[in-house]
């Protein structure tokens, strides 16, 4: 089956190449069918090998070109001078000026963000979760991209499938947590089913991050992870059917 990942029109007229990979396309079966790029999975080993280098190859690239951290919930950006040829450092978003690189972050609900100057010449791509998202990944993707000659303003950003507001029930403690953190992110949730719940816009929160980073434009795809199980992985919705594992998704870009 031919991989036909999700694209953008603003990386598209930023002349980047890009993707934000379905779970369409691979050779994993079961739970994991079948494009499942998750290293940490419980799928098998040789299966994820072949789903990631399908990835990287239709990115124009091999699998030693990715520049994929190992995934902590962090504010941790790392820039790649070159592909990391199957090396995974921690942190949450990767960051580069150099052709050919493959900036590549997992996912299974939570946010993934693809950046990109096109005037500068550098791309970038964050694993947003709320985590992350609250303590600052955003901030830290863009000021890496900073570092490396990019001008926030002329940076576009789009966020890629993952669970939507209306999926993703947290208990209230949350909100308080949001709210104490940055004041006025209280309108990122409304009441869930039962006093003590809440519905999180985790989306629209990294929309409003990329905004206060001084990203010029910025998008959401508009695909909630949960509710699609023909074309994404789910942890959320893993957990709701009592499944042992979920895959994981791969969102990437690189510059020609």
């Amino acid at each position: 089956m031919t991989l036909t990942p999700l694209t953008h029109p603003l990386l598209d007229k930023a002349g980047v190449r890009h993707g934000f990979f379905t779970r369409r396309g691979g050779v994993s079966a079961g739970i994991h069918d079948s494009l499942n790029t998750g290293l940490g999975s419980t799928d098998a080993a040789a299966a994820v090998a072949e789903n990631r280098r399908r990835v990287a190859a239709h990115m124009g690239g091999a699998p030693d070109d990715f520049a994929a951290c190992y995934q902590i919930h962090s504010s941790l950006a790392r820039v790649a001078e070159t592909g990391w040829k199957g090396d995974r450092p921690e942190g949450d978003a990767t960051v580069t000026a150099a052709p050919g690189v493959i900036c590549a972050v997992l996912t299974a609900d939570c946010a993934p963000v693809l950046l990109a100057d096109p005037e500068a010449g550098i791309v970038g791509a964050a694993h947003a979760g709320w985590k992350g998202a609250l303590d600052g990944i955003v901030h830290s993707t863009v000021a890496a991209m900073q570092a490396l000659g990019a001008e926030p303003r002329r940076i576009v950003a789009v966020i890629g499938p993952c669970i939507a507001q209306a999926s993703y029930e947290v208990g209230a403690d949350f909100e308080d947590r949001f709210e104490h953190h940055d004041p006025g992110s209280g309108r990122f949730f409304v009441p869930g089913e039962t006093p003590d719940k809440r519905l999180f816009d985790l989306p629209g929160f990294v929309l409003w991050r990329l905004e206060q980073a001084g990203v010029g434009e910025a998008a959401w795809t508009g695909h909630d992870t949960r509710v699609d199980e023909t074309q994404f992985f789910s942890n959320r919705r893993a957990h709701l059917n009592g499944e042992p594992d979920f895959g994981r998704l791969m969102s990437a870009i690189s510059l020609f």
